[in-house]
């Protein structure tokens, strides 16, 4: 993909539905009766993955351009899969479908690709294991391929040592299986979609701050789900809209949970010329339109408890970095190291091909703002963010930008350079 300087970028998109919603959603349809509709859901290659394994499991799954409808039978209504469970490259699927899966009366096996057998599955086997979960990895390594033998499970109060939404989830989903009531506490509050789901699906689950509780055994009744604009994806279109000369842009209808509105705080701390309107809600969730205009930009420091609320989003903060004056520092990121790539090496190794003061740290990255940002071949490592996040860097960089395996962006916007394209 060969992407040139942009004089501007003009218009109003809107953008896929949320990924970790869009998963949620799947999940929750599947363990409850009745018939739940999904509209505005994300068709990227992650909540497929959800899909195929809950199909496998036997919940009857349709799917069209305009809605998924999940027929449910209840919480144990789940069956043996004939097959091993493949999440392709979804840690977001590996992880949660574990505490649904170890919570039933079968055995299973759980695998996705090269990317998932690398990835960290420690920090839910742990915690899992403490329910009495039979959990394990098959190459003893610690990521996958897992197997799951169902077990009786134990309700516990586990003290996160990672403020994650996947292993929170997890740990909440085998909750629902469990004898008696589960907690999660983090040291920082993680995205959580899960609990508003689960609540608005009938489960009862209390959450505030960073714990919750859920009792086990609810009676999950279907519902019909509208997923918001996924702000992750809205983050690109968003730095886009603030570094580009002579741009304005309108996001349309996404999603801004306090737990994930981070990079609408950073943007605004950095003198971004953003706002929101039309702010409703729907299923639970908040939305809003996004307006953002070509800014001025200055550093900032990006730290402590607004990580987990933009972690996805800092490869394409970083970007915006770049274009500020001054300097930007990131710190308490490691998690980064433990996505699809390690971003923090994958974001300092491309920006310092593009001529960018870049500084890479153990837990994040100090960038440097003012130089000349310069086009170059831009390696994707196969992380949908980090195509996408050097895309921006591109439409800003002088001369043309070659960003390799691109098609990697199918993972969670695969309209993504389409709508590029219609704001030029």
């Amino acid at each position: 993909m060969i992407i040139s300087k942009a004089d501007k970028l003009k218009g109003c998109i809107t953008i896929p539905g949320d990924k970790s919603i869009t998963h949620r959603a799947i999940m929750m349809g599947s363990l409850a009766k009745g018939k739940t509709i999904v509209t505005n859901y994300l068709n990227g290659a992650d909540c497929i993955s959800t899909m195929n394994c809950f199909k496998a499991l036997g919940v009857d799954i349709n799917i069209n351009d305009k809605q998924i409808e999940i027929i449910g039978n209840g919480l144990h209504s789940l069956k043996a899969p004939d097959v091993e469970l493949y999440t392709g490259n979804s840690g977001t699927t590996t992880r949660i479908i574990s505490g649904i899966l170890a919570g039933q009366k079968f055995e299973s096996r759980l695998n996705g690709d090269e990317s998932i057998q690398k990835r960290p599955m420690q920090r839910i086997i742990k915690p899992l294991t403490m329910m009495n979960a039979n959990i394990s990895s098959i190459k003893n390594n610690g990521c996958a391929p897992l197997r799951i033998v169902g077990s009786n499970l134990k309700g516990i109060e586990y003290n996160s040592p990672v403020a994650s939404a996947q292993v929170k989830s997890s740990i909440l989903f085998a909750g629902l299986y469990a004898d008696s009531n589960t907690t999660v506490i983090e040291p920082n509050i993680s995205r959580n979609h899960t609990e508003i789901m689960m609540k608005y699906f009938g489960a009862d689950i209390n959450f505030s701050g960073n714990k919750s509780t859920v009792s086990p055994e609810p009676i999950l009744e279907a519902r019909n789900v509208t997923v918001p604009g996924d702000i992750s994806s809205a983050a690109y279109f968003i730095v886009a809209g603030l570094i580009t000369p002579n741009s304005e842009i309108c996001i349309k209808n996404v999603g801004i949970n306090e737990t994930r509105d981070g990079i609408i705080k950073v943007c605004q701390s950095m003198g971004g010329n953003i706002a929101l309107e039309n702010i409703n809600n729907s299923n639970g969730e908040t939305i809003a339109d996004i307006i953002v205009k070509s800014s001025e930009l200055h550093g900032t420091t990006i730290e402590g408890s607004i990580i987990p609320t933009l972690i996805d989003e800092i490869p394409v903060i970083a970007v915006m970095a770049a274009f500020a004056k001054g300097k930007t520092i990131i710190k308490d990121a490691a998690e980064l190291k433990v996505k699809e790539s390690n971003r923090i090496d994958t974001v300092t190794t491309n920006l310092q091909k593009m001529n960018v003061n870049i500084i890479p740290t153990d837990d994040g990255m100090i960038i440097e703002g003012g130089n000349e940002v310069k086009g170059t071949e831009i390696d994707s490592y196969d992380d949908h963010r980090i195509a996408m996040a050097f895309t921006v860097a591109a439409l800003n960089a002088c001369g043309d930008t070659k960003i390799i395996n691109a098609d990697c962006v199918n993972i969670s916007y695969p309209s993504f350079y389409n709508d590029i394209n219609s704001l030029r």
